[in-house]
């Protein structure tokens, strides 16, 4: 995955066959993502918690496939792709939530938040997050277009969308979610999950 090589390279790296390594490969990296339930954690939110209302840093981060399909089309990339919403913890880095993959010419970060994450959030809870959720602030979001937003936190704030776009980065420093991908795009989600276990596990 780091290298997302073709198989027939990797294979003789391995000194197998491309049928055999695939065989071997991808129950691997199913097992490897199944590791999400015990790696990410969502009550890792409450790390270092200070009583503050706003614990969790959201945003979406989407992968090129080959793939042609209007509702896979990403204005990001002009292209097809498969889209995740990702938490970190604010104070701590960890990641918190991953949930995906969705369409991006069918939803938007709003529509994501409000099908998944928000239903998690206690009550008075809000998470920050770019002005792609702007429909929501200011009761479950923060976000500098808010008219509550306090523009002496800006440095803050920034600090903090930084931090994520640092993870969404460490996501795309393995060649197969940088690169286009190319295998059947029904165990993307397993080859996300598995790196996002794994960004997660080097950051503790």
């Amino acid at each position: 995955m780091k290298y997302y090589e073709p198989e027939l390279v990797l294979s003789a790296k391995f000194g197998a066959d491309p049928k055999t390594f695939r065989k071997q490969m991808w129950p691997f990296i199913h097992a490897l993502s199944e590791l999400e339930y015990q790696v990410i954690i969502f009550d890792n939110c409450y790390k270092g918690d200070q009583q503050h209302d706003c614990l969790l840093s959201v945003d979406g981060t989407d992968f090129r496939i080959n793939w042609t399909s209007k509702a896979f089309y990403s204005h990001k990339f002009k292209g097809c792709g498969l889209w995740y919403e990702v938490a970190l913890n604010i104070l701590t880095g960890d990641i918190c939530w991953i949930n995906g993959p969705f369409e991006p010419g069918k939803y938007n970060d709003l529509m994501i938040f409000r099908i998944g994450l928000m239903g998690e959030l206690d009550e008075g809870e809000r998470v920050e997050a770019d002005d792609g959720y702007l429909g929501e602030a200011p009761l479950h979001v923060k976000c500098p277009k808010c008219l509550t937003s306090d523009p002496a936190k800006k440095k803050l704030k920034s600090r903090v969308r930084s931090r994520h776009e640092t993870c969404n980065k460490r996501f795309k420093q393995w060649k197969i979610l940088k690169e286009v991908y190319r295998h059947n795009i029904a165990d993307h989600g397993s080859v996300f999950r598995s790196i996002a276990v794994l960004t997660q596990i080097s950051f503790q």
